[in-house]
């Protein structure tokens, strides 16, 4: 039975979202094609189908990831608000939901081509998206190290955060970072 270019379109959809949330969860490595189907409800031979291989698939996946958390940023935001939620210990607590940067970088400083180009490109959209909500006193260069500074404080202290096995420490962590950038 043929599926309408509407219903590939929603199936695509529902793959991309479903595999960036798993991928986030679980990382790179610890998913696998028959994990991804399972969890959008496919057979592996859909996912194939779609995107071809699992690279192909993963590149997508976490491009869209990227592409979704950068349209959650409100048109107008405080700094102070968003460092709040971002170096949450609800933020480190749910990876699945999370940001993309903090969950899946070490793995993608390892991996070649299509999936860091797009990783890249995402840090620099991410990091161009910040510095036009910053404050419009400062100069563009001034905006743009504010924006990037903050990004990598930010997912450095959240992938700190998740990484050690010091309830209190992973905390304190999130709390001087989120001093130390303002919020």
């Amino acid at each position: 039975m043929r599926v309408s270019k509407e219903q590939a379109a929603k199936n695509r959809e529902h793959i991309l979202e479903t595999a960036s949330r798993l991928l986030r969860e679980r990382g790179i490595a610890g998913v696998g094609v028959d994990a991804l189907a399972e969890a959008a409800g496919m057979t592996h031979g859909s996912l194939y189908s779609q995107f071809g291989s699992k690279e192909r698939l993963v590149e997508e996946a976490v491009a869209h990831a990227i592409k979704a958390k950068g349209q959650e940023l409100p048109e107008a935001f405080a700094l102070e608000d968003y460092l709040s939620e971002y170096l949450s210990p609800g933020h480190r607590d749910d990876p699945a939901a999370g940001c993309p940067f903090a969950a899946l970088a070490c793995e993608v400083s390892r991996q070649g081509g299509g999936l860091r180009q797009r990783f890249t490109a995402g840090v620099r959209s991410t990091i161009a998206l910040l510095s036009s909500r910053m404050a419009s006193t400062l100069k563009p260069r001034q905006r743009e190290d504010k924006a990037l500074a903050a990004a990598a404080s930010m997912v450095g202290a959240l992938v700190l955060a998740r990484a050690v096995d010091d309830p209190k420490l992973s905390d304190d962590i999130l709390r001087a970072t989120r001093n130390s950038l303002g919020g």
